[in-house]
């Protein structure tokens, strides 16, 4: 009896101490999964140190799950008999209970159950940031961005990409002084097939980059001119049998016009021209808030021209302005003089009030297009102009037949001047709608296979004339041509020239762009069977002058040599 009271006391002892230490257990596993949870509070899943057996049968874990959840019973125990089977850890110490999960669970139960901590966190994040940044402050940031870093950041978020596509983010940006000039060269043939792309020139980081153009895609032989921010592409030609191909055996001519947006890379189309063209001669010019391109056209017809017949003048336009008396020379103005001196006052006045009126009210913009080829090929010699509030093309006086075919022109002072294959020069008031025949002083020579290029900047009228300097193109001599620029006194009307080009000129028709105080150019020929191109650069608010090379071949080694005559040339600056 004594024994088993003995005995007795011995079981009860141990259940006690049974009891006991499963107590200090539960609780030490208490505070050991509140401490992991305070140092992880993304996992959210208290994970315990694996036991895991080094042979082969796989991984064997005991996941306590169950005492976590309140049933202690439900613990997972491994079998007795893996002591015996020789089964060891090789993590850490071996526990009964193990709290954790085999091997893959853990990361997918993780993903499955963070996934919405994370969205959380990263509204809470955005919703901070916008707190911190209002949208009044970020449009200033944004709007000082180089373009290469805006387009960057429009892809941030739809927030951003929204923010900066508004008609008032763009003003801000055209009105804000934080503006590069860029180049965009349209026309590029590859593999015989026009490219559909643009390719952009940054200046001032000398970095090319490629826009895709798909609205372009088939067309060739068209002609560009800008707006502010915005590209004009009139007219063109697209092949009728090779879709894609520059092919003029059989071809359409275009009507059509197109707006291409750099800072949106966004198209639209416009009213169509009256005629087909390719190639059309193109100014853009602002005009008067009430100017009506119909209603002076109306006014035009019912006009009768009086030809000119005094000393130097045209007989085939009228000369409102007596541009014909600059010719006389200058120490004999007389009373006439003084009359057309006091003439350009008033008009100066107009424009000066325009410039004001415009700031204060929407601006309002035409673009001119002059010359060309027709559907037939054959050269034209009618004008239209194109207002971009009503959004239509209205005819235009014709040019007389003896004026000759019209190879250049530009917009300077409110009037479009044209040069003709003949050496003619003649402009056309915008605002007051009619020819004005210029009779200057004898024209800078030229090279009869490289026709004159007329460009205009910070409101003075240049031409680019390729001229020989030695040999005069006569063979058996040694013959050498540059290709200089010369500036016409509007008030006398004199030449005078300006600057000589760097570059031999290799490309008969290289192209050249002016906006501001600068003019840009493009030469693109093929040497020993590569094309080359050269990018110049010349800033005419400078004393004397010069030029200086922007970029060199960059871009036109996988272009064909096609490319020399369909390419077009327009400078934006954004």
């Amino acid at each position: 009896m004594a024994d088993e009271n003995y005995l007795r006391q011995d079981f009860e002892a141990l259940s006690v101490s049974k009891r006991l230490m499963r107590s200090v257990s539960h609780k030490w596993r208490k505070k050991s999964l509140k401490s992991e949870d305070e140092d992880d509070n993304v996992r959210r899943v208290s994970m315990r140190c694996l036991t895991l057996y080094g042979r082969g049968g796989g991984c064997k874990v005991g996941a306590d799950t169950g005492e976590e959840y309140g049933d202690p019973s439900s613990r997972r125990r491994s079998s007795a008999g893996e002591e015996s089977r020789g089964y060891g850890t090789i993590c850490g110490t071996e526990e009964t209970g193990v709290d954790c999960f085999s091997y893959g669970v853990k990361e997918r139960f993780w993903k499955k159950n963070t996934r919405k901590d994370l969205e959380l966190e990263e509204s809470t994040y955005n919703s901070r940031m916008h707190i911190f940044l209002p949208d009044d402050i970020l449009e200033m940031c944004l709007v000082r961005l180089p373009l290469t870093s805006l387009m960057n950041a429009r892809l941030v978020c739809k927030k951003w990409r929204n923010l900066t596509s508004t008609s008032r983010f763009l003003q801000m940006r055209r009105e804000g002084l934080h503006h590069n000039p860029w180049l965009f060269l349209f026309g590029a043939v590859k593999d015989g097939y026009c490219s559909a792309e643009i390719h952009a020139l940054d200046v001032y980081q000398d970095q090319w980059h490629k826009i895709e153009a798909d609205m372009l895609k088939g067309r060739f032989m068209f002609s560009v001119a800008n707006i502010l921010e915005d590209v004009y592409v009139v007219g063109g030609c697209s092949s009728l049998t090779n879709f894609g191909r520059v092919d003029r055996s059989s071809f359409k001519t275009h009507k059509g016009a197109l707006v291409f947006s750099p800072l949106t890379k966004s198209w639209r189309k416009i009213a169509s021209m009256k005629y087909a063209r390719s190639m059309p001669i193109l100014g853009a010019s602002e005009v008067h808030p009430d100017f009506s391109a119909i209603q002076g056209h109306q006014i035009r017809q019912e006009r009768r021209f009086n030809r000119s017949r005094m000393g130097g003048g045209s007989d085939v336009y009228e000369d409102p302005h007596r541009l014909s008396l600059r010719r006389q020379p200058r120490n004999t103005f007389d009373e006439n003089d003084l009359s057309f001196f006091s003439a350009r006052k008033p008009h100066k006045m107009v424009r000066q009030k325009i410039d004001e009126s415009s700031t204060k009210s929407s601006r309002r913009f035409v673009v001119i297009a002059v010359g060309g080829l027709g559907s037939w090929d054959e050269p034209l010699d009618s004008g239209e102009i194109y207002d971009s509030v009503s959004n239509k093309w209205t005819e235009i006086q014709k040019l007389p037949p003896d004026f000759g075919i019209v190879c250049s022109g530009t917009v300077c002072n409110g009037i479009f001047y044209v040069y003709s294959e003949s050496d003619k020069l003649a402009g056309y008031d915008i605002e007051r709608g009619y020819w004005i025949g210029m009779q200057t002083s004898p024209f800078p020579p030229r090279v009869h296979e490289y026709y004159p290029k007329l460009v205009s900047c910070d409101g003075r009228l240049f031409m680019l004339s390729v001229s020989w300097c030695e040999g005069n193109g006569q063979i058996g001599r040694r013959n050498k041509a540059v290709r200089k620029l010369w500036e016409l006194d509007l008030m006398y009307l004199d030449w005078s020239e300006v600057s000589v080009h760097p570059d031999a000129p290799m490309d008969w028709n290289a192209t050249f762009v002016a906006d501001r105080n600068s003019i840009f150019g493009v030469e693109m020929f093929k040497i020993f069977g590569q094309v080359l191109d050269f990018m110049t650069m010349c800033d005419v608010s400078e004393k004397g002058p010069n030029w200086r090379h922007i970029s060199r071949n960059q871009m036109a080694h996988e272009l064909d040599a096609s490319s020399c005559v369909t390419k077009s040339l327009a400078v934006v600056y954004l």
